[in-house]
């Protein structure tokens, strides 16, 4: 594993604003913020790599992957990729990407998360391209030079940040032109009024979430912002990003019948749902909104 230091690149940072954390083994740089980190992620930590490999968790990161890699960036020659993982959690996607042999940076506010995904790259053999970083998401955009990456995920984070228009900003500096490319996958509106009416049974909730701005997270617990399309692309352009797909994730899985096996029909769902979620008359309805989008030239 390789270690660098989270700087901020702001003028005004204090000279002691880097500290090397140690636990366990894992060796991690770590920044002082303002912002507390949210303990959910840390407490939740293993129960959220337990989730991952439910059907529902593989579900998420396997179609949101999927789409990622119709728009993975070309390596040029004497050009090596570089991808930020921000709020990249216990390190699944940025140990697929580093096996598609980008150098990846993790960076994320949970030590347990990190210590996770230490164990995972190394477990995967891709220990010498994942920097695992600690730090506040929320200030990405002064712990990292202007231009830097090729690819930035942002996975389920603008969820639990207190100003998701500024995370977008500041990520959209961070990418090296208008070959770069970002994915965005947010928790959907229309996807909480789904789930409680057929899940939950739960007519008045199911109400109240058509134009509710939070649900209940149930994994961690507490609140979780919910988006529309409609409210994310304008946050996007307000960055100086321009969408070039979306999709859903998650469109019915959720909802099957006992009868029909999630582990066993696994593939066949996984197929079903790439289908439905690249169908806009589908996608509305899904659990999770996946956007990719790319610098404005």
């Amino acid at each position: 594993m390789r270690y660098q230091s989270v700087a901020s690149f702001s003028d005004n940072r204090e000279p002691d604003a880097i500290l090397l954390v140690h636990r366990q083994g894992l060796r991690l740089s770590c920044m002082k913020t303002s912002t507390q980190t949210d303990d959910r992620f840390q407490r939740g930590a293993h129960k959220y790599a337990a989730y991952l490999d439910t059907p529902e968790g593989r579900l998420r990161l396997d179609l949101a992957f999927a789409t990622l890699q119709e728009f993975l960036p070309v390596r040029q020659a004497g050009h090596s990729l570089s991808a930020l993982d921000l709020g990249g959690g216990t390190g699944a996607a940025a140990v697929r990407l580093a096996k598609l042999d980008f150098h990846v940076t993790l960076l994320d506010s949970s030590p347990a998360m990190l210590e996770i995904a230490e164990r995972a790259a190394r477990d995967a053999g891709v220990i010498d391209k994942i920097v695992l970083e600690h730090g506040d998401v929320s200030q990405s955009a002064s712990l990292f030079q202007s231009g830097s990456f090729d690819l930035i995920l942002c996975h389920n984070l603008l969820e639990y940040v207190d100003d998701p228009g500024a995370v977008l900003r500041g990520l959209g500096r961070m990418m090296r032109g208008s070959p770069a490319i970002l994915s965005i996958l947010v928790r959907n509106q229309a996807g909480e009024v789904f789930k409680a009416a057929i899940q939950a049974g739960d007519l008045a909730a199911a109400e109240h979430n058509l134009s509710a701005g939070w649900g209940q997270e149930s994994l961690y617990g507490g609140k979780v912002r919910l988006f529309t399309p409609e409210a994310l692309e304008p946050m996007l352009q307000e960055a100086s990003l321009t969408p070039v797909a979306r999709r859903g994730v998650r469109v019915i899985a959720d909802y099957l019948p006992p009868q029909i096996s999630r582990s066993h029909e696994y593939h066949r769902i996984l197929e079903l749902e790439r289908k439905l979620g690249n169908r806009m008359e589908f996608a509305a309805a899904a659990r999770y909104i996946q956007f990719l989008a790319r610098r404005m030239s």
